[in-house]
C-alpha cells in the first residue's frame, strides 16, 4: 500500500514551509519568518486533523518518516538560529542599558569639570 496522496501532499507542504522558514532565518529575514510561521502552524493543524481521522498505515508511516525527519531537522535549525538572534538582541539591550547608565552618571554632574587638586597649584 502506498501513502494516501492527500497525506503526502500535506507533509510535502509542511516540508516546503519549513524549508522557507529556515531560509528566512538563515538570511536574518525575521519579519518574513514570522509571516511564514502562521502558515506553518495552520499546515501542522491541518495535518494533525488529517491523521486523527485516518491513521496512516505502517507502510505509509515508513514512507513519510524521512519527510518528517527533514521537517524536524529544519525546525531544530530554525530554533537554533532564533536563539542566536535572541542572544544577540539581549546583548544589544544590555549594552544600551550600560550606555544609558554612563550617560546618566555623567549628565548628573551638570557640566562640572572635575580636576585633581595637584594640578590647581
Amino acid at each position: 500500500m502506498t501513502t494516501a496522496p492527500h497525506l503526502l501532499a500535506a507533509y510535502q507542504q509542511l516540508l516546503d514551509l519549513s524549508q522557507g522558514m529556515l531560509r528566512h532565518a538563515a538570511q536574518g529575514e525575521w519579519d518574513e519568518l514570522i509571516n511564514r510561521e502562521t502558515e506553518y502552524v495552520s499546515a501542522v493543524q491541518n495535518l494533525a486533523h488529517s491523521t486523527e481521522t485516518v491513521s496512516p498505515s505502517p507502510q505509509a508511516q515508513a514512507q513519510l518518516r524521512p519527510v518528517l525527519r527533514r521537517i524536524l531537522d529544519n525546525e531544530s535549525e530554525v530554533k537554533r538560529l532564533l536563539q542566536a538572534r535572541m542572544d544577540e538582541l539581549a546583548s544589544l539591550v544590555s549594552q544600551n542599558s550600560r550606555q544609558k547608565s554612563v550617560l546618566s552618571a555623567y549628565g548628573k554632574q551638570g557640566g562640572v569639570v572635575m580636576v585633581p587638586r595637584e594640578t590647581l597649584s
